[in-house]
């Protein structure tokens, strides 16, 4: 993966096409784990192996160096869940609003998490429904299976919740909410809140065309059949979170999918989302795309700074520590407590056998050694003359 962006980042360098944003990010990660970062060294205590283990950029886009947050955060939410069911709810934007999307893209994901957090909650406190808090963890992700622009939202839901009385009101007919309410309710807010902000000029829109004919965009979309996915119920939500989890950081596409690069092609596997809801498994094709254009289709999915790609609401999230451990309570768990901050050698010492810090001869775990500097400076913003 990291030769592929490589090459395609060089081929973009020599056109002149090389956006600013794909230029710094890729100047970052491409010095992940190299000698221009510095590192340390490795020995064996027996002398049997040495080695110089380089640094880590620890971008969150970085394809290569992101499991250890991963695994932290993973062991954050695990403590945390409730034991109960769980519910698996996918809201989609319509892929009309991509334009906006790739304008505004930090405006139009505070749209999103605001409005999905709206309908759950609101939703889910109607005594016509559940008629108690719940807890939701929220995870953005803006790519389909083949790197298109397919801004969605992923959300961990508790299958009960707290109700105003102080009692654990657990769900008992099987299905979260109705699909039909939860799409109206969610399209209608959607498009509302766009409106109000294209009308007050904050969201821009693609040259050459005005906000009203946004404004005539999102009346059509009114009547059109929005995409909202509840899975059914999991006895835990173990399984959602660490699938949440997997893609926190670095890249939307895993090198394993990565089937062949020759010369300037790309060929990956995908899963046919289409040809799997008419089949009984997974169908899986292969998609071929130029180096310059796999590059860029991956960095198109590239976080602007500071942008908060997971929210926790009710329940889960941050001021509700006294209510989730009332939950806990009724459910015979003990108060959450705080889970150490693991190290990388923590993470490892969790692989057994398979841990990277062992020495192939004896089987000792290596020892520190002294720094090694780094060869070069940190990635300079200068540009040339011909940077995008």
């Amino acid at each position: 993966m990291m030769t592929i962006i490589q090459a395609g980042v060089d081929a973009m360098k020599r056109a002149g096409t090389l956006p600013l944003r794909v230029r710094i990010a890729a100047g970052r990660i491409l010095k992940c784990r190299t000698s221009e970062l510095g590192g340390h060294k490795q020995v064996c205590p027996d002398g049997h192996f040495e080695r110089v283990w380089w640094n880590s950029c620890r971008h969150r886009f970085c394809p290569q160096c992101g499991l250890p947050a991963i695994e932290r955060w993973l062991i954050r939410q695990k403590a945390r869940l409730l034991r109960c069911d769980h519910y698996h709810v996918v809201f989609t934007m319509p892929a009309e609003l991509n334009p906006l999307w790739s304008l505004n893209p930090r405006a139009m994901s505070g749209i999103l998490f605001r409005v999905v957090r709206s309908t759950l909650s609101d939703l889910l406190g109607d005594p016509k429904f559940l008629g108690a808090r719940a807890g939701v963890i929220a995870a953005q992700h803006t790519w389909g299976q083949t790197l298109v622009l397919h801004p969605h939202l992923h959300c961990l839901v508790t299958g009960g919740g707290l109700t105003k009385s102080g009692e654990w009101k657990p769900i008992r007919n099987g299905y979260l909410l109705p699909v039909r309410v939860v799409r109206e309710v969610y399209a209608k807010r959607m498009l509302a809140m766009i409106r109000e902000e294209l009308g007050a000029g904050r969201l821009r829109v693609p040259e050459g065309q005005k906000a009203e004919t946004w404004q005539r965009i999102t009346v059509k979309l009114g009547g059109q059949k929005w995409n909202v996915k509840i899975s059914e119920r999991y006895a835990h939500g173990t399984g959602v979170a660490t699938y949440l989890a997997r893609y926190m950081r670095g890249t939307p596409l895993r090198s394993q999918r990565i089937v062949s690069w020759i010369g300037d092609q790309v060929r990956f596997s995908y899963v046919d989302n289409r040809a799997t809801k008419e089949a009984s498994s997974k169908v899986r094709r292969v998609m071929q795309l130029p180096t310059t254009d796999f590059v860029l289709r991956l960095f198109q999915h590239l976080p602007e700074p500071n942008m908060k790609l997971v929210r926790h609401w009710g329940l889960y999230g941050p001021k509700c520590h006294e209510q989730l451990d009332q939950c806990r309570e009724f459910l015979g768990q003990a108060p959450v407590e705080e889970t150490p901050d693991m190290r990388w050698k923590d993470i490892c010492d969790r692989l057994g056998p398979m841990h990277p810090e062992r020495c192939p001869t004896c089987g000792q775990r290596l020892v520190d050694g002294p720094l090694v500097s780094p060869e070069t400076r940190l990635w300079s913003l200068k540009l040339p003359q011909n940077a995008a």
